[in-house]
């Protein structure tokens, strides 16, 4: 009792000691607080902060993603700038800057698409196939947009290699006996290389060969740069141009990715090589190299090595054909020989087969003596990644269009084009013919007194706004649109102007008629007595039409002959020359576009 008493009394009496302040601060829960530093120095190290962290990202972006937010980067950045110019400067008071505006956006576009590579350059010439309705600045800068580019080191050669097949390209347990490290050729999203297959059982020496390479970077880039071309196409549409472009964007992209799978290019080059053989004519006088399907991924295609001279070397295939000196043998038939099967080619590719190869410009077509009658030329034609599969019923319009055009049926080709959601159909006509063509009369007339005022008194301003009416007019409705339209007329750019390239020798337009008028028999070959005397009538008209057709060829083959007889020059105006002139004057009367010569070269 005592003690408990006594543990009470002193619990009541107890009070806590004060620690002195010396002891506080020592023994503080809370540290002291720093004192602040001064603000240049917190702005120093925030901003060394922000750049360490762009250096990171732009390293891991580069190191692992090929760039490819970089080049989103750059994109975005260019179509501000394009998108900033034409609302700032795009206006009536600024007429007559108008064609310095045209030339920034030309420099600033061609700039995007040569600085990012890869697909850019495919977009850039997809957008470049229809160079004669941009502004002149812009079809200069497309012009001399090539898909070229610098090789990658031998280590990512080695690299795809081993994802591919797992083992090395040459030395041992090597694809090949023999592989060239130096590409003969490197584009935007491949290169080739020479090698030499290892000899089969029986033989002395393998057989030569071209392995196409795809870039390791465009894999990783494909889906950023497509993402980067929709948002592009979508403001040029909604806040640049006020133009309907977006509409192409999927067909275009999916054509693209397919370029990007080389197992496809291969079926592709074996399904051409099969109609090319079952026609007696081509057969002879095209070649479609054989394809290694063993020896081809997705990344990595194998095909035949054909020694010839490619269609661009403009000079090389003039002595090959004799018609300039240094060819101890020229091959027979001059350059008809090249450019007569070339147009039927593609023509039996548009009309009769609905296969169309997509890319048929001059570096993508060699020339060589036939293997079996040395003295004869025979077209090897490269490059089948890109091909459009064309629907019996587009197939059957195409040529009723054609056979229309020709025959001066302008009803047949006022209904198709509606039917396709595309007004104008004069425009559309002179697209297809690559030839002016004015359907029905009073037209120019009607045109004229709509504008109110001819196109040579209007300002830079107001022809820039009459032609986007008049594009807006001739896509009337993009969801009817056949797409493949698109690639067709480009190709048909292209032939033209390897036709023209070569002076001229055929008639590709007589050569392109037939052929349709020929596949449209093909397709409706019964028809009633009543059917067959209108189609004998319409096909007495068509005869007439190409014999006028021809006539005009021959006199500029005879102004040509006559020119190089006298002196005047070596080429001359050719039928092709005459032709894209006539249409460079009607996109200067009806549009007050300044179309240059070279725009139509595909």
């Amino acid at each position: 009792m005592l003690l408990e008493r006594a543990w009470r009394v002193g619990l009541r009496s107890w009070k806590p000691i004060k620690p002195s302040p010396a002891r506080s601060r020592n023994f503080s829960i809370n540290p002291p607080t720093p004192r602040a530093l001064p603000r240049w120095q917190r702005y120093l190290r925030r901003t060394g902060y922000f750049g360490f962290s762009i250096g990171v990202v732009w390293a891991v972006d580069r190191q692992f993603n090929a760039s490819a937010i970089g080049r989103n980067l750059r994109t975005l950045w260019a179509c501000a700038l394009i998108t900033a110019e034409y609302k700032m400067n795009f206006t009536p008071e600024k007429s007559d800057q108008i064609p310095e505006l045209h030339e920034r956006v030309a420099d600033i576009m061609f700039n995007l698409f040569t600085s990012n590579g890869g697909l850019y350059i495919k977009i850039g010439q997809a957008i470049g196939a229809n160079a004669a309705f941009l502004p002149r600045p812009m079809q200069i800068k497309f012009a001399s947009l090539f898909d070229d580019a610098p090789q990658i080191p031998h280590s990512d050669v080695l690299s795809v290699f081993a994802s591919e097949f797992g083992r090395p390209p040459s030395g041992p347990g090597g694809m090949f006996e023999y592989f060239d490290e130096k590409a003969i050729a490197s584009a935007s999203i491949a290169q080739v290389h020479k090698a030499r297959m290892w000899p089969e059982p029986g033989e002395k020496e393998g057989q030569w060969v071209a392995v196409k390479i795809q870039k390791p970077a465009v894999a990783k880039q494909t889906e950023w740069d497509l993402g980067a071309y929709r948002v592009v196409m979508w403001l040029f549409e909604k806040v640049a141009f006020d133009l309907p472009v977006y509409f192409v964007v999927d067909f275009v992209s999916e054509h693209l990715r397919r370029e990007l799978d080389f197992q496809l290019e291969a079926q592709n080059a074996q399904r051409t090589a099969a109609y090319v053989a079952a026609d007696p004519r081509l057969s002879q006088t095209v070649y479609i190299p054989r394809v290694f399907p063993a020896l081809t991924t997705k990344r990595i295609m194998t095909a035949e090595w054909i020694d010839g001279v490619r269609l661009s070397d403009r000079d090389g295939i003039l002595r090959l054909m004799g018609d300039l000196p240094g060819s101890p043998t020229p091959l027979r038939g001059g350059t008809r020989a090249i450019m007569e099967p070339m147009v039927e080619l593609f023509s039996n590719q548009m009309f009769l087969w609905g296969w169309v190869h997509c890319d048929p410009h001059p570096g993508n077509v060699l020339v060589r003596p036939h293997p079996a009658s040395p003295r004869k030329p025979q077209l090897v034609l490269l490059d089948h990644g890109l091909y459009v599969q064309l629907t019996e019923e587009f197939r059957r319009d195409w040529c009723s269009v054609w056979e229309g055009l020709l025959a001066g049926e302008w009803g047949v080709v006022d209904g198709v084009t509606r039917k396709w959601g595309v007004g104008m159909p004069d425009l559309f006509a002179s697209a297809v013919l690559m030839r002016p063509v004015k359907l029905g009369r009073g037209r120019p007339q009607r045109e004229a007194e709509e504008r109110g005022k001819p196109l040579e008194e209007m300002t830079n301003y107001e022809r820039s706004v009459v032609m986007k009416a008049k594009l807006r007019g001739f896509l009337t409705d993009t969801d009817r649109m056949p797409k493949v339209l698109i690639f067709l007329l480009r190709n048909m750019r292209m032939v033209q102007g390897n036709n023209k390239s070569l002076n001229s020798p055929v008639n590709r337009i007589k050569i392109t008629g037939y052929a349709a008028s020929h596949a449209l028999t093909r397709i409706t070959p019964h028809a009633s007595l009543r059917a067959r005397l209108h189609e004998y009538h319409h096909y007495l008209v068509f005869r007439t039409v190409m014999l006028s057709i021809d006539a005009a060829f021959w006199i500029a083959r005879t102004r040509q002959w006559l020119w190089r007889v006298l002196g005047l020059g070596r080429d001359g105006m050719g039928f092709e020359d005459e032709i894209e002139r006539s249409v460079r004057g009607l996109a200067k009367s009806s549009f007050g576009m300044d179309v240059g010569a070279d725009a139509f070269d595909g």
